[in-house]
């Protein structure tokens, strides 16, 4: 069993979700692996990896709408404040969703539905430099 690693650095443009898949198709390209398993895997604790269709945004649009409703910001509860207003609802939309994905692929292609694709969740306002562990093994 063969396995290849390597680490996507991604450029948040802010909140919401960007595709990742072809970045992960690219490098499952260079692995040269035919068969098996990928997982992305992301190394932050204020964004997340989603699942999610590639279709139609407004999909995409709504549940992150319907996350900032489900964790708002300024929540006077909330002690984690030092880095603003954004950081505390961050990690919690990070612990609700997920930090890692795995996705068999075969003939060397990810073996997504047809409108799944594979999205970096930023949860902070501001753009970020982001690292995307990608591990295949076939």
């Amino acid at each position: 069993m063969a396995v290849f690693q390597t680490t996507l650095t991604i450029r948040t443009r802010g909140a919401g979700t960007q595709e990742i898949t072809d970045e992960v198709a690219r490098a499952l390209r260079q692995s040269g692996l035919q068969q098996g398993l990928a997982t992305v895997f992301c190394q932050h604790t204020s964004c997340s990896l989603v699942l999610m269709e590639n279709a139609d945004p407004s999909a995409r649009r709504d549940l992150e709408a319907w996350l900032d409703r489900l964790v708002p910001e300024n929540d006077p509860h909330f002690t984690h404040t030092l880095e603003g207003a954004d950081d505390m609802p961050s990690h919690i939309k990070m612990a609700l969703t997920r930090s890692s994905e795995t996705i068999p692929f075969a003939e060397g292609r990810l073996l997504l539905g047809t409108w799944q694709g594979i999205f970096l969740w930023e949860h902070r306002r501001a753009s970020h430099a982001r690292s995307i562990v990608l591990t295949f093994v076939g």
